[in-house]
């Protein structure tokens, strides 16, 4: 049973109770627009101690606000309970929820073209926002009051940017004009983890560039990161530019960096804990860094970068997406050359990466201990300077390296 297939057995569980129940909101309006989707939400009349009766297995995630989770064999679905908002006091959640018809529970979603309904079954549409409608004309119009919709929930703001941009649609003037008039009250009703949510799942449909743009003139990208807002939108569309070649599986944060190309690494560490980013994310970046560092230096006659250096970033399972994130900034025909002469320069220290890798090295401290050696903070210098000659030198017989070694201002 596919997950089409089982949305629609429970709807035909509460249809057999007696109960009204449609497929709601993004499923509805990707269906409409033939966009496949396996994330269906249920809406129906049942309250939720009646759902609970109904279905062998349920997971109690939003009693308070009529939702909870049915799981009809190895799927998951949202069933909520066609509601009314009773409003809102922190500009995000409802203080409390009535009953109430779904062509009431339509009218207090946020935009048009997810205020829909569809029964699976009789395979009947009802669109009490003119949704499919506006899905026609490619706008973005929230459902009725702007500005009420927005105070109620600040982040449907984002939203409305981040399906403006999937879908190539345009907002509707006076959903435009009252995110702009309420842009600067993004916080603190809204949490930046959400926020970053937003972020991540517009950056699965591409368009990223576009996206942040948009938020800027809508005076959100301002709010969300107070360091741009005296940038100009050109600037920022400059600074954006290299999005358009990164590759699709960049990560968000690698993308909203370029937004702040003069950040050192302790700014961007602190961005990422304005973010409320993951230590997955850290450590990303940490050698996102080092990459970016150590490929700039590269191309100055000033520094150099030894077979070591590669060596290490080249053992790495991230390098390959960075190094095209890096070459995304170089003009359209040196990118390619640039990708080649990594690609030979990594075959040519194959030997050293995999030793990198399996975190074997040539000379190790038992080596040394018969070289009478004394572990300790010496033997780290020397097992450090062992790998470099090894790697720069090519050499792969650890006596020839000790030989060097000997020779060396770090031998005691």
């Amino acid at each position: 049973m596919n997950t089409y297939e089982a949305a629609c057995s429970v709807i035909q569980k509460l249809k057999n109770k007696g109960h009204i129940a449609f497929f709601a909101g993004g499923w509805v309006r990707d269906f409409l627009m033939d966009h496949t989707s396996d994330d269906i939400d249920i809406a129906t009349d049942a309250n939720v101690e009646t759902v609970q009766s109904i279905f062998e297995k349920t997971i109690p995630v939003g009693i308070q606000f009529g939702i909870v989770i049915v799981v009809e064999g190895k799927h998951h679905f949202e069933v909520a309970t066609f509601r009314k908002d009773c409003g809102y006091e922190d500009g995000r959640r409802p203080i409390g929820i009535e009953k109430a018809s779904p062509e009431e529970d339509a009218s207090r979603r946020d935009f048009t073209i997810n205020g829909m309904f569809y029964d699976p079954l009789t395979e009947t549409l009802y669109d009490y926002t003119k949704g499919q409608e506006d899905i026609q004309n490619k706008a973005i119009r929230a459902i009725g009051n702007p500005h009420q919709r927005f105070i109620e929930d600040r982040l449907r703001m984002i939203r409305a940017a981040r399906y403006a941009c999937r879908f190539s649609f345009t907002i509707e003037p006076k959903t435009k004009e009252a995110i702009i008039a309420h842009a600067n009250s993004l916080f603190p009703a809204v949490a930046i983890e959400r926020v970053w949510q937003e972020f991540s799942k517009m950056s699965r449909f591409g368009k990223f560039d576009a996206f942040l743009l948009k938020l800027h003139k809508l005076h959100l990208l301002q709010t969300i990161f107070e360091s741009l807002k005296d940038t100009s939108y050109e600037e920022i569309q400059k600074r954006l530019k290299p999005l358009q070649s990164f590759p699709e599986n960049a990560p968000v944060l690698a993308k909203v960096l370029e937004l702040f190309p003069n950040f050192s690494l302790d700014d961007k560490m602190e961005l990422c804990s304005y973010l409320k980013l993951s230590n997955e994310d850290r450590t990303f970046l940490k050698y996102y860094e080092k990459v970016m560092s150590t490929y700039a230096k590269s191309g100055d006659s000033a520094h150099s970068v030894e077979p070591i250096d590669w060596a290490y970033l080249y053992a790495d399972e991230k390098f390959s997406l960075c190094l095209k994130m890096a070459v995304a900034h170089l003009p359209k025909e040196e990118r390619s050359d640039t990708l080649s002469n990594h690609e030979n320069k990594k075959l040519s220290l194959e030997n050293a990466i995999v030793r990198i890798q399996d975190k074997k090295p040539l000379v190790t401290s038992k080596h040394l201990m018969s070289e009478g050696i004394i572990p300790g903070q010496s033997m780290g210098k020397l097992l450090k300077e062992a790998e470099r000659i090894s790697i720069n030198e090519k050499i792969d017989d650890p006596n020839d390296i000790i030989l060097k070694l000997k020779k060396s201002p770090f031998w005691p």
